[in-house]
Formats: structure tokens, C-alpha cells, sequence
């Protein structure tokens, strides 16, 4: 039973008193809650509907319309007598148990009272979904810690600053408690690490931990180096050459040597104390075996396996990366601790078959991505209908209660819609409705067939339900956002210029829209703006509700790490302010 635990053999009582950041108002236990989310997430018709089972494309192309067809008309009429302003607080921040349980007055905000169902609904998804505030959290203790110094923080913004220093800060108190259990914590390996930020603080004051950067990307790890000189970890090289020679042409090899100690002493930072305080190696992460990693490491430092102690860590681990990473736990004896957070759900594979994604960079080809791979000899992959073992769900609770979860359900769990300001929200739904509106035009024009008559209901892989790859525009200028118009024609630009990504289909799209005027484009805007309201409602509901799916793919990675042999305790909580970076659960694993 996942219950409240005592605290274990971890000596810094690093762990929380619960395992997972359930709503204590509503269940005991962890179990409790497990077995409500998934029974939730796997037979609840709406919110498998609005998580995967519609898509905004369909919006304005579908018959009968997708407004009418998935909502109840109590809820129409409700929603009707509202702003979309009052709306959203009722679906994120309103007390909703007096207003279910008929407490209030006969109104609400000047209008009619919530149907009780449309209570119900938003209290359920309220419920399941994880606590995210650090005020449940341990790591709420971060927030007395120093600030990152200026030459650490050099190349960071805002965001990254805060998430940095936090998560440093607690990854080197959870190494340090992990240590008094048995485990001797020497690298932290960080998977994936981009211009290792993350690693540079932790290798700094007042850390000084030994890190190892796996990165892919040469020309991340080679601007991470120069960042690494400013941050005064390293000592930078200086090339000497002589002059005549040089002048002369001629090419003889650079002798590189380290700065005068006396200019070292003149520079405004501290002296530098370490060598290889970052080691970056050079490696497509394809399954959490990383025994090649490990020799490096011996290597360099001298360490055979056996002395070495690993914590795999990360920040906003893109797709399955996280999942590789958490499973190196087992697959490496060195490997005692894993905490990793996780982002880009929608990069994730998927273990049970068939395939529903439709991303280019997702499809089932030899060109995947190497973060994406499955791990399979001589780059084999698998097929359009096959499942991904690499993929979601890991554990085999989930496995067994066949949780699917299709791209677009896996899209909407980014979303943070408790985050969103009016002006906010404003854009977004401006922008969605402008392009659910294109492919109105795009359908009438013959770019795209209809949808079929089941498209709300999840038998469309990308949760859409026209035939084909849907047609992804990205981002566009600010200026595009000021009118249906100019929207459509940066959209067309970009779909059919010289730098279009298919040109086969922008060549059909100046085929079959070579007339188009801008009156035409106009007629289009005046005749749907008046469901542009109801396409709001959809997006907010969805945006809501998915907030259950990334409480189930964050829960499945937890119960995976409970369900090995190899693991003594694992947890989930929260590690960043939600209101600066939504993506802030981390997930942790301790040897036993």
C-alpha cells in the first residue's frame, strides 16, 4: 500500500510524506487515488472526448457541428449567459461545492446558477488533478537558498534562472541525503543536457559536484564550454604561435596554455579550484543503458564502476527521454538515484499499439529522432501499427488497464490554463479560431476532404478526423493575429512559399486557391464569428481537462519505479513555482 509513509532510511528526511501530491481532501492514500484516476481517466465519456477525442480542426467543419454534439444543451444555455472571463474562474478557481450542493443564491454572477452536472464534471477533473504548488512540497525550503551568482546564470532568462536554482539546490540535497543510506553519490549525470546550464550550477559554488553532460548536439555542448569559462569552472585556453611563422604561412600545431595565475588572481570571480568539474560526452541517448557513459567516466576519473555512485537528473526531459532515463536505474548498478522532470508530452511514443501519432518527427521511420528511437539493433523500428516498448504507459498497472492516451490528448496535457492571464487567453483563442476558420476554407476549396461522421470520439489518430497528416502551420508573426485576413495569407505564404516543409501540398494549395480575395476571406470571418465563443468554451474545457492526463502520465512513471525490485522508495512532487514553469513535478527514484 501506498500510503503516508514514515520517513525511511533517507537521512535528511529528503522524501515528502507523500509519495504522490494527491488532494488530501479527497483520498486517504496513494492507492486510493490511483485507482480513482485511472478509473476516471479510463471510462469518463466526456473527458475522454475532450482529452483526444476532439480536435479544433474539426470545429468548424464537422456536421452535425462538434459544439452541439459533445456538450449537453443545460450547458449551452448556462454558458450562453456568461462572459468567457466568468467561465474560466469557474472552471479553475470558483468554490464549486456550494454551488453543486445548491448553497448559493438562486444566481451566479448576475446569471443563471451551473447546472449541477457541469459542477460535477469540474469538481471531478479538479480532484484528480496533482497538486502543484511548492506550499505542499519540501522544496519549498529552496526558496531561502542564494541566488545563482551572475557569471553561473550567464545565458539564462528569467524562467531558467528560477527553475535552475531551485532545482540545483534540491538535487544537491537529495544527493546529500541519499549518501548517509549506503549510496555514495559521485556524478550526477544529467541527460540531455543542452547548454548544461543545470550542470554548471551544480559544478559551481557552493555545490562543487562532479557532472557528467550527455548531449547529442555538438553545438550545444561547445557553446555549454564557453559558458563554463565565463562561470569560471574551467580554465580558458589560450593558443600561442610563432608570430614568424605564422606570418609566413606556416601551419604548425597551436600550443594551448592556461591564463597567468596573476591574471586569474585580477579577474573578479573566485580562482578556479577544479578540473573536470564537467565532463561532456558525446551521446544519442537511445534506452537507459549507459555503460558506455560509465567507461568514460572511469576514464577520466579514475574510478572504476564499482566506486562510482550515479544520480541521473534532468530538466524538462523532451518525450521518452525521461523514460530512459528513469530506467537506467535498473539497468546500470552504478546508477543509485534518478530525479528527472519531464516536459513535451507530446513527443511521447506509445506502448500500446495501434500508433495513433501523426508528427512527422514521430512516425515509424529509420529518421526518428534519436531521442525518439526505440532502442532496436541496425536502427529497425516499428511499424505504423505497432507499439513502442520505450513508450507510454511504462508500468504495467496502467499496461494492464489499457490506458491509451492519443496525440492530441498528449498535446492539450502542456497546457497550463490556470496560468492564463485575460490577454492571455484572449490570444489564444483568437489564434485557434483563425485557424479552425482556414480549414473551413481549406475543406471548401478541396485542400481537405470532409471529416468522417465519428470525428468526436477518438477514432482519428491525431484527434482529428479528416484523412491525411494534419496540416501544421506554426507560428506566424505578431501582425498575422490582427485579422482573419492577414492571418490566412501568413499562413499561405508560409505553407506555399520557397521554404514551405511540402511543397507538393503548397503546390495544391496555389492550385486550388488561386482566386481567393480578401473580400472572400472576409465573408468567411463575418459568417463564423459567432461561434467563435463556442470554439473558446471547447478549448478552455479541453485545456482544463487535460490537466488529468498529465496527472496520469506522471503517475504511470511513478508507479513504474515502485513496481521494480531494484527501487527502495519513490516520489513525486513538486520542485518549481507553477505560476513561472507549469512543468514542475519531479520524479524520483532511490535505489535499494
Amino acid at each position: 500500500m501506498h500510503k503516508k509513509r514514515a520517513k525511511a532510511h533517507i537521512g535528511l528526511n529528503m522524501g515528502p510524506d507523500q509519495p504522490l501530491p494527491y488532494n488530501e481532501q479527497y483520498f486517504d492514500d496513494a492507492d486510493s487515488y490511483v485507482a480513482s484516476l485511472l478509473d476516471f481517466a479510463g471510462h469518463d465519456d466526456l473527458l475522454q472526448t475532450l482529452c483526444g477525442g476532439v480536435h479544433l480542426l474539426d470545429f468548424f467543419t464537422s456536421d452535425p457541428d462538434l459544439y452541439s454534439k459533445i456538450l449537453p444543451l443545460e450547458w449551452r444555455d448556462f454558458f450562453a449567459q456568461h462572459e468567457m472571463t466568468e467561465l474560466l474562474d469557474l472552471f479553475m478557481r470558483e468554490d464549486l461545492e456550494p454551488l453543486i450542493k445548491r448553497e448559493a443564491n438562486d444566481q451566479w454572477r448576475g446569471g443563471p446558477l451551473p447546472p449541477a452536472s457541469l459542477g460535477d464534471y469540474l469538481l471531478h477533473v479538479r480532484k484528480h488533478l496533482l497538486n502543484r504548488g511548492m506550499d505542499v512540497s519540501q522544496c519549498k525550503q529552496n526558496r531561502t537558498q542564494k541566488k545563482l551568482a551572475r557569471h553561473v546564470a550567464v545565458g539564462m532568462n528569467v524562467k531558467k534562472v528560477h527553475e535552475v536554482g531551485l532545482f540545483a539546490d534540491y538535487l544537491n540535497r537529495l544527493a546529500s541525503s541519499i549518501n548517509p543510506s549506503g549510496h555514495n553519490i559521485t556524478h550526477l549525470v544529467d541527460f540531455g543536457s543542452g547548454q548544461n546550464y543545470l550542470g554548471r550550477a551544480l559544478a559551481s559554488e557552493p555545490y562543487n559536484r562532479d557532472i557528467v553532460a550527455i548531449e547529442s548536439r555538438v553545438h550545444n555542448s561547445e557553446r555549454a564550454k564557453d559558458f563554463d569559462v565565463k562561470a569560471r569552472i574551467v580554465e580558458k585556453q589560450r593558443v600561442k604561435r610563432n608570430k614568424k611563422s605564422h606570418r609566413a604561412g606556416d601551419q604548425e600545431p597551436a600550443v594551448v596554455a592556461a591564463p597567468p595565475r596573476s591574471e586569474v588572481a585580477k579577474a573578479k570571480w573566485p580562482e578556479i579550484q577544479r578540473k573536470d568539474a564537467v565532463q561532456y560526452v558525446d551521446h544519442q541517448i537511445q534506452d537507459g543503458d549507459l555503460s558506455e557513459v560509465i567507461a568514460r567516466i572511469s576514464t577520466v576519473t579514475g574510478r572504476n564502476n564499482a566506486e562510482q555512485g550515479i544520480m541521473v537528473i534532468s530538466l524538462h526531459s523532451c518525450g521518452n527521454l525521461i523514460h530512459h532515463g528513469l530506467r537506467s536505474i535498473v539497468l546500470n548498478p552504478s546508477v543509485n538515484a534518478v530525479a528527472m522532470v519531464g516536459c513535451c508530452y507530446n513527443l511521447l511514443t506509445e506502448r500500446l499499439g495501434p500508433a495513433t501519432y501523426k508528427l512527422p518527427e514521430l512516425r515509424p521511420t529509420t529518421h526518428l529522432h534519436p531521442r525518439l528511437r526505440n532502442g532496436k539493433a541496425n536502427g529497425e523500428t516499428n511499424g505504423a501499427t505497432d507499439g513502442d516498448p520505450a513508450g507510454f504507459p511504462m508500468s504495467n498497472r496502467l499496461a494492464m488497464s489499457e490506458v491509451r492516451l492519443n496525440i492530441t490528448a498528449r498535446m492539450m496535457a502542456v497546457q497550463a490554463p490556470q496560468n492564463w492571464s485575460e490577454k492571455d487567453s484572449q490570444a489564444f483563442f483568437v489564434r485557434h479560431f483563425y485557424r479552425a476558420l482556414l480549414q473551413r476554407v481549406f475543406l471548401d476549396y478541396g485542400v481537405v476532404r470532409p471529416p468522417s461522421p465519428e470525428c468526436a470520439g477518438g477514432v482519428s489518430p491525431a484527434g482529428h478526423s479528416s484523412p491525411g497528416t494534419p496540416i501544421t502551420i506554426g507560428s506566424l508573426r505578431k501582425g498575422c493575429y490582427e485579422s482573419f485576413v492577414a492571418y490566412a495569407r501568413g499562413a499561405l505564404g508560409k505553407l506555399c512559399g520557397d521554404e514551405a516543409v511540402n511543397p507538393e501540398l503548397g503546390r495544391l494549395i496555389e492550385e486550388r486557391m488561386e482566386n481567393m480575395t480578401d473580400e472572400v476571406l472576409n465573408k468567411y470571418e463575418d459568417r463564423f464569428a459567432g461561434r467563435k465563443k463556442d470554439l473558446s468554451i471547447i478549448w478552455s474545457l479541453m485545456a482544463f481537462s487535460a490537466g488529468v492526463v498529465e496527472s496520469v502520465i506522471l503517475v504511470d512513471r511513478w508507479l513504474w519505479l515502485t513496481e521494480q525490485a531494484e527501487v527502495e522508495e519513490a516520489w513525486v512532487e513538486p520542485v518549481f513555482e507553477y505560476g513561472i514553469s507549469p512543468r514542475n513535478l519531479v520524479v524520483v527514484g532511490v535505489k535499494k
